[in-house]
């Protein structure tokens, strides 16, 4: 898979587009690409999606406090694994968010991805204050020659999953419905960073994870069963995302204690994947009680990952 920023890149191939955000890539989004793959396939077309970064409601809603799914990051990888040809990341402006709906087909639809054919949800809008819609993106395509394969309600509504959905479920920490809408396991990427070390002192030394995207959404405080893929080998561990009110902390840490491993990867990127949630984050009434909860959290674990891989 090619990713451009530069839609003027692309070159002159006829192509099958879809267009959306896709945060998350969830098993709905995962339906289209398919069938968009599928038909560039059949017609000997290039298969485009077109999305946009930073999200809509980012820039023109300023109080919009909206967390996303997947990094800009994480969403390049889940598409480049599904076998697109092409990933055009469109920077979403103010400006951009002016152009007509008949101005987006001609500038960019037609004279910059020679589009022959367009697949796009029944439901989806486009143009300046979003006041176009897919009847009249089939009289342009009837304009400027591209078809339009409309993504039925019925075949949307048989997936009954949405971003929206999948949020809900993180927040909640419902870490199981999130990761059977999304089709593969929530991730968390970011830099391992020096932490307090008292997970150290616990005898369960800890992966302090920094997020450098304030708007990665995290899903509920507590306990996670969670993999890893660190220098080609998957590594299993337990994940506290919370405040460590044991201690009286006060700050949100993200931290991962790694079973079996014992390595120097501070400064290091990793991808932690959330397989399971273990328990809420509790004030226990001593050090040593939290080490017998971390004990039986480790019991938990290990007994989900035996049963996983059994």
């Amino acid at each position: 898979m090619k990713t451009k920023s530069n839609l003027n890149a692309l070159g002159k191939e006829g192509t099958v587009v879809t267009i959306g955000t896709f945060d998350g890539v969830h098993i709905g989004h995962q339906k289209i690409i398919k069938r968009l793959i599928k038909t560039g396939e059949q017609f000997g077309l290039k298969s485009v999606i077109l999305t946009f970064f930073p999200h809509p409601r980012m820039v023109l809603q300023k109080d919009s406090n909206i967390k996303l799914i997947n990094t800009i990051e994480e969403r390049h990888q889940i598409l480049n694994d599904l076998g697109l040809d092409y990933l055009l990341i469109k920077e979403f402006t103010h400006e951009f968010s002016r152009l007509s709906a008949e101005d987006f087909v001609k500038q960019i639809l037609v004279d910059k991805l020679h589009a022959r054919k367009v697949i796009i949800g029944y439901d989806h809008r486009f143009g300046r204050n979003r006041n176009a819609d897919i009847n009249d993106l089939k009289q342009y395509g009837e304009t400027y020659g591209f078809e339009v394969e409309e993504i039925s309600a019925q075949d949307i509504d048989d997936v009954s999953v949405s971003s929206t959905k999948i949020r809900t479920a993180l927040q909640a920490g419902d870490i199981a419905k999130a990761n059977a809408y999304l089709g593969y396991p929530f991730m968390l990427t970011g830099v391992v960073a020096k932490g307090k070390g008292l997970g150290r002192q616990l005898n369960y030394p800890t992966a302090n994870i920094k997020i450098p995207e304030d708007y990665k959404l995290i899903p509920k405080q507590g306990a996670y069963i969670v993999s890893s893929k660190i220098n080609n080998k998957t590594v299993f561990g337990m994940m506290n995302i919370g405040t460590n009110p044991t201690v009286n902390g006060s700050q949100q840490t993200i931290e991962v204690h790694f079973f079996d491993f014992d390595a120097d990867i501070y400064g290091e990127t990793i991808q932690v994947d959330l397989l399971q949630r273990i328990r809420d984050e509790y004030r226990f009434e001593s050090v040593e009680a939290l080490k017998t909860q971390l004990s039986l959290d480790k019991q938990t674990a290990l007994h989900f990952i035996s049963n996983q891989n059994g």
